[in-house]
């Protein structure tokens, strides 16, 4: 049996996008190697840091290349990196585990653009398509619409941000 926890943790970012109601935009995941359930498929931007990237501008690059979004400012980020293990059937899939899991700085930025704005389908400069359908969520529910194991970093993300949604 392979000891997962001996491995590092994949550097990434999130980002919760917040529109001027306060409410939180989600996606719906797409494309996925391993299924996910329904009820659990929707989370907030988020991927992983380039070499040497600074956090705030992989936050911007990632928000811009998921979503389309440029109309934001920075309202506030997690200070310390939050991070989750995947579970064991999700490594034992990966081909090759580099990572355990994933830590994360997160980052509440304000959308300052019009719905318009935002397009998933046809992502800018030819990037995958992360997701197939969006919405604007209470931060409340947010931890129950994503798959389990990110559950708790969602807990302490709303938390850490509750002073700017409803």
């Amino acid at each position: 049996m392979t000891d997962y926890s001996a491995l590092p943790f994949r550097p990434c970012v999130g980002i919760m996008l917040i529109n001027k109601d306060g409410l939180v935009w989600a996606g719906k995941r797409y494309g996925d190697k391993q299924p996910i359930p329904e009820d659990f498929a929707w989370q907030m931007p988020q991927g992983g840091l380039d070499k040497g990237e600074d956090p705030h501008e992989a936050a911007k690059r990632e928000l811009y290349e998921e979503t389309s979004v440029t109309s934001i400012t920075l309202l506030s980020e997690v200070s310390e990196w939050i991070s989750y293990d995947f579970p064991e059937e999700i490594q034992r899939n990966m081909r090759k585990a580099k990572y355990r899991g994933q830590k994360q700085r997160w980052f509440a930025f304000r959308f300052e653009g019009d719905d318009s704005e935002i397009n998933i389908l046809t992502p800018p400069e030819g990037h995958a398509q992360e997701f197939c359908e969006w919405r604007w969520e209470k931060a409340e529910n947010l931890p129950g619409l994503v798959i389990p194991f990110k559950k708790q970093v969602y807990v302490d993300v709303v938390a850490a941000f509750s002073e700017f949604t409803v």
